[in-house]
């Protein structure tokens, strides 16, 4: 792989000579400014060999570098290992963003390139700008790796399925009303929605465009009078394009580029974070405003109907793993499992639960050293055995055709260390916290992340991924815009929210642990001060009670644990196997004396 990476490179360096370009930014995203992408855009990968979902590239003619955040710190430096790529760990004291090491090392006049399709409108111009400061020029090119990457794969084009309005709660007619009456309230005439499970959401379509993400690449302009959708018109059945036909219309993909110039009249309401460059000069034409997608917001709280499935989904994940995992030896640490093993058990218990669809993320399922990589996922080459005492983290989710699951559990086999129980129970304290916080309307993501930590701040310990992270209806597992973390994203907790709680501790070389249960946003009552939230917990999993040591536990803490265990125990029982009943009763048996 080193020798492959090396060509890559060399092939782009040539084809940046060409193009008069000086360095070239990568961003790893594709048309819509994904987290996740099919695999013609996983350029990222192509040209570093590095497979993590986040990260930026840097190419120049003599050198090439990744930036990417801790969550793959300890992948990435494996994977760079002897490609010549720099591994640049972001949010390390010392280490530059990507602009300011081109600025701190390009010299007047050079020229930094990207490809116009793969960055937004919003990151092109805050660049374009910064760069010229300094006397650089930040151009939007062609995708050089087009003519790099000659087995690319084609762009996906999955068949189109319906998600009936008794699962979704809301028909498309409808949700393309609310959208057109918020445009309406913003003074503009058009919008232009990129974000692809956006679309998915207005449209209740799915496909499969992208592994785990039930979504199709798509763009789609509104107006007040007609709705186009732009995707490959063959990924649909005769029958579905009739029932569709009378709330928008469907065009090739590629023809928005041409199209939008002749739609869009008046002001353009966007969101130049996700629409991508090759859209600039028309959206600019004129003075339109930029913000979120009206359908992320919409979106993001979920309607009654949407809940329910998401509890049912929950119900479905907690059998699945109660069936699954009473049939492991924990005392076994002769090498009889090892990470596959344990993650395909549950994966195959899932399979079984009606209405499931698939993974909602490729499984980690990390042991020992392995899990302090907080995104590690096991290969056929790293998959370890359990051959001694440790902790696996086993991070999944499950797609269902009514809701969404994304739960980790960390399971401990043979005898725990007093440090790996300090450890998991000073997790578990901070869960628990965020779980049960009540908290007055207007409340923010940020304002609530403390909780998560403050246990583990005064043992000197702390985590870096985000605490919480929204979470799509059948759609993606990483939704925006809420999220519950240190950044400061200015984005009210609203009702029907969901979000995960995931407070982990990770040490290098030693273990992994991570307790991740989805939650969502509740009314709380009304007070003279005002409107109060609270949280109800989805996720029906048992903690790993040999894990928790009870001497840090406040009764408060103790008596949460037991009733959620008890609620546990009450919606599982009748629906486990025969065989498992036993397993569920010792798992969510009392903690407290």
């Amino acid at each position: 792989m080193q020798e492959q990476i090396g060509k890559r490179l060399d092939s782009l360096r040539r084809r940046m000579k060409e193009a008069d370009l000086d360095w070239y930014l990568i961003t790893g995203s594709d048309a819509h400014m994904s987290e996740y992408v099919a695999p013609h855009w996983r350029t990222r990968e192509f040209i570093t060999g590095f497979t993590g979902s986040a990260g930026t590239v840097l190419v120049s003619l003599d050198g090439a570098w990744l930036w990417t955040d801790s969550r793959y710190f300890i992948q990435a430096a494996h994977q760079l290992e002897g490609t010549g790529v720099s591994l640049m760990r972001m949010g390390v004291e010392g280490v530059p963003e990507p602009e300011d090491f081109v600025m701190d090392n390009a010299t007047r006049g050079q020229r930094i390139g990207t490809c116009a399709q793969e960055i937004g409108i919003h990151e092109f111009d805050r660049l374009e700008k910064a760069y010229a400061r300094h006397g650089l020029a930040f151009v939007a090119t062609e995708d050089l790796l087009d003519q790099v990457w000659s087995d690319r794969p084609a762009l996906p084009c999955t068949p189109v399925r319906q998600m009936p309005v008794s699962i979704a709660g809301m028909d498309s007619m409808h949700k393309l009303s609310l959208i057109r009456s918020r445009l309406a309230a913003s003074g503009c005439d058009y919008t232009l929605i990129s974000t692809i499970d956006d679309i998915a959401w207005i449209t209740n379509l799915r496909a499969d465009d992208v592994e785990c993400n039930p979504v199709f690449l798509s763009f789609m302009f509104i107006d007040q009078e007609k709705a186009v959708l732009f995707t490959q018109p063959e990924r649909f059945s005769d029958t579905i394009l009739d029932s569709i036909s009378n709330v928008f219309r469907v065009r090739p993909y590629e023809a928005v580029y041409d199209d939008l110039a002749s739609l869009a009249h008046g002001r353009a309401y966007y969101d130049d974070a996700r629409v991508n460059c090759r859209f600039r000069d028309i959206l600019t034409r004129e003075d339109g405003i930029t913000g979120r997608d009206f359908s992320t917001d919409a979106k993001a709280c979920k309607n009654p109907v949407e809940l329910e499935g998401m509890r049912k989904s929950h119900v479905m994940d907690g059998v699945a793993f109660v069936n699954a995992f009473s049939q492991v030896d924990f005392s076994l640490t002769d090498g009889t499992y090892d990470e596959i093993a344990i993650s395909s058990l549950f994966a195959a218990e899932r399979a079984k639960m009606p209405g499931y669809l698939g993974p909602s993320f490729n499984p980690i399922s990390g042991f020992g050293p392995n899990g302090a990589m907080c995104h590690y996922s096991a290969s056929a080459e790293s998959n370890a055995r359990i051959d001694r005492p440790g902790l696996l983290v086993l991070d999944t989710g499950s797609q269902f055709e009514y809701g969404m699951t994304d739960l980790t559990r960390t399971l401990l086999f043979g005898e725990a260390t007093p440090e790996q129980r300090r450890d998991y129970t000073l997790v578990l304290k901070g869960h628990l916290a965020l779980a049960r916080q009540r908290f007055i309307q207007g409340t923010r993501g940020y304002q609530l992340d403390i909780l998560a930590k403050m246990f583990m701040w005064k043992e000197g310990m702390s985590f870096y991924h985000g605490t919480g992270h929204g979470v799509g209806f059948n759609l993606n597992v990483h939704e925006g815009p809420m999220r519950i973390s240190a950044n400061p994203i200015d984005v009210p907790l609203e009702v029907g929210m969901v979000v995960s709680d995931e407070p982990g501790i990770y040490k290098e070389g030693r273990h992994g642990i991570r307790i991740e249960n989805l939650i969502a946003v509740k009314e709380d009552g009304e007070t003279e001060f005002g409107r109060f939230l609270s949280f109800e917990t989805l996720s029906l999993v048992p903690y790993e009670r040999r894990l928790i040591d009870t001497s840090l536990l406040t009764a408060e803490e103790l008596s949460q644990i037991d009733s959620y265990h008890s609620r546990v125990r009450e919606a599982l029982y009748d629906k486990v196997d025969a065989g498992a009943r036993a397993y569920l009763e010792r798992m969510t048996e009392p903690l407290a004396v």
